[in-house]
C-alpha cells in the first residue's frame, strides 16, 4: 500500500484530523454533490426531472452531516427523516428519489463507529427497518422496486462498516495500552532490581564494615589505655588493629567487585564467606575478649553426629548451598558483633547449629556480661530499636531465601538475648513459620 507520505497527502491529512468541523463541512459537500449528481444524471431524470423541493432537502439533510461528530445520533435521525420525505414526495410515477439515503448511510456509519456494540446494532436496526419501511409504504410504487432494495442494503451495509471500525478502533487502543503497560512493567522491574542490589550491596557493606570496625576500636582502646605502661600488649593490640583493618580492606574490595562489569579481569575470583571459616571469626572475637562456644549437629544420615568448636562445624554440617552458606556467616557475624557492642566486659556468646534434612537452624545466645541497662538494645539484638541496620540485614537475608529470623530477649530471669534463624536449603516460600522466644 501507498503511504500517505509517498502520495504527497501526509500534509493534508494532518490538517483534516487537526481540523474536524473542517473535514465534516468538506465530507458533506461531496456527498452532497454525489447526490445531485445520481439524481441528475440518472437514467429515468429526463421524463422526471426532481423538483427544487427535493433539492432542498438534499442540501439540509448532506449539510447537517457537518455536525455528524458534535451530535451524531440527532444528525442521523434527521437525515433518515428526510430522507423518507424526499422520498415519499416524488413525482407520481417517477422513480424514488433514494438517493438522499446517502447522508443517511454516513450519519449511521458514524453512530455505529462511535457507539457500544450493542446499542450500535439496536440503532442501526431501528433506523434501516424504519426508513426501508417507511419509503417501501409511502414512497412511489411498486414497493419491491431496486431502489427501495438498494436502500435496505446500503444503510445496513454503512452500519456493518461503522462497527467494524469501531472494532478496529478498540484492538488498536488495546494494543497500544498493553505496549505502554509492559514498557512501564519493564521500568517498574528495573527500578526494583537496581533497588534490590543496592540493598543487597548495603547489606554486605555494613556487615564488612560493623564487624572490623567494631573490633578495631576495641583493639585501638586497649592499645591507648595500655600504651605507658604495658607497651608489649599495646603492639600486640595495634597488630590486631592492622589484621582488622586489612580483611576490612579485602572484604570491601570483594564487595565492590561485584560492581564491575562481566568480564573484567580484575573482578575478585575469591570465594564469598560461609561457615568453612566460622572459626577465623570466632578467634576474631576471641582476641577482644568475647568468648564464644560453638557446638554443631546434623541429623543427616551420612553426617549425623556433634561437633564442639568452630572448626569441626564446617565438617559436622557438611556442604551447604552457596547463598545459604553465606547467609549463615553473616547471620552470626553480625550476631555476635551486636553481643560484642553492647553486652558488658566478660560476655559469653554460644552459638548452635543444626542441620535438619531441608533446612538449617542458627541459634546464637549471649549471658549478657555485666552491662548494665542492656534491656533495650543489648545483646544480640543490640541494634533492634536503636535505629540501625544490622537486625533488618539479617532479617532480609533470611526472608530472601524463604526463611525466618528473629531477635529478642531471652525470656523468663535469664539474662541476655537470642538470636534464631532458620534457613531452607532450597528455595520455597509460606512453609516456615514465624519462632517464638518461650523455648
Amino acid at each position: 500500500m501507498t503511504s500517505l507520505a509517498a502520495t504527497g497527502l501526509a500534509r493534508p491529512h494532518r490538517w483534516l484530523r487537526a481540523h474536524p468541523l473542517a473535514a465534516d463541512t468538506l465530507l458533506a459537500v461531496l456527498v452532497l454533490g454525489l447526490v445531485l449528481v445520481g439524481v441528475y444524471l440518472g437514467p429515468r431524470t429526463a421524463a422526471h426531472p426532481p423538483g427544487l423541493v427535493f433539492a432542498l432537502l438534499a442540501t439540509a439533510a448532506c449539510a447537517s452531516l457537518a455536525l455528524r461528530r458534535r451530535a451524531p445520533r440527532a444528525v442521523l435521525a434527521l437525515t433518515a427523516a428526510l430522507t423518507v420525505v424526499a422520498t415519499v414526495t416524488a413525482h407520481d410515477g417517477g422513480p424514488p428519489r433514494t438517493q438522499v439515503a446517502t447522508a443517511t448511510a454516513v450519519a449511521l456509519y458514524t453512530v455505529a463507529a462511535r457507539t457500544e456494540r450493542p446499542t450500535a446494532w439496536r440503532i442501526v436496526a431501528v433506523t434501516v427497518a424504519v426508513v426501508t419501511a417507511a419509503v417501501m409504504l409511502f414512497g412511489p410504487p411498486p414497493w419491491y422496486a431496486q431502489e427501495n432494495l438498494g436502500l435496505f442494503a446500503w444503510t445496513g451495509m454503512a452500519g456493518a462498516a461503522g462497527d467494524a471500525v469501531r472494532s478496529r478502533r478498540a484492538f488498536v487502543a488495546a494494543i497500544e495500552e498493553r505496549a505502554v503497560r509492559a514498557e512501564r512493567t519493564r521500568e517498574e522491574e528495573a527500578r526494583r532490581r537496581v533497588a534490590e542490589e543496592r540493598l543487597r550491596i548495603a547489606r554486605e557493606l555494613h556487615d564488612v564494615v560493623a564487624h572490623h570496625i567494631a573490633l578495631v576500636n576495641v583493639q585501638a582502646g586497649v592499645a591507648s589505655h595500655i600504651m605507658d605502661s604495658r607497651p608489649e600488649q599495646a603492639k600486640q593490640a595495634l597488630a590486631h588493629v592492622r589484621e582488622a583493618g586489612r580483611s576490612a580492606l579485602e572484604e570491601l574490595r570483594a564487595t565492590v567487585g561485584l560492581l564491575r562489569q562481566y568480564g573484567d579481569p580484575e573482578a575478585p575470583t575469591e570465594p564469598a564467606p560461609g561457615l568453612g571459616v566460622l572459626d577465623q571469626l570466632v578467634d576474631g572475637f576471641a582476641r577482644v575478649g568475647l568468648r564464644v562456644e560453638v557446638a554443631a549437629a546434623s541429623t543427616l544420615t551420612e553426617r549425623s553426629g556433634t561437633a564442639t568448636g568452630a572448626a569441626g562445624a564446617a565438617a559436622v554440617l557438611g556442604p551447604l548451598p552457596g547463598a545459604v552458606d553465606l547467609t549463615a556467616y553473616r547471620v552470626l557475624q553480625e550476631a555476635l558483633t551486636n553481643v560484642h557492642k553492647h553486652a558488658g566486659s566478660g560476655a559469653r556468646a554460644e552459638v548452635a547449629l543444626l542441620r535438619s534434612a531441608d533446612s538449617l537452624h542458627l541459634t546464637v545466645l549471649d549471658d549478657g556480661g555485666d552491662g548494665p541497662g542492656r534491656a533495650p538494645e543489648g545483646g544480640a539484638a543490640g541494634d533492634a530499636s536503636g535505629g540501625g541496620h544490622g537486625l533488618i540485614g539479617m532479617r532480609e537475608r533470611a526472608t530472601a531465601l524463604g526463611g525466618v529470623c528473629e531477635a529478642g530477649p531471652r525470656g523468663g530471669d535469664a539474662p541476655g538475648f537470642r538470636v534464631r534463624a532458620v534457613l531452607p536449603l532450597q528455595a520455597r516460600t509460606g512453609d516456615v513459620r514465624p519462632l517464638g522466644f518461650d523455648a
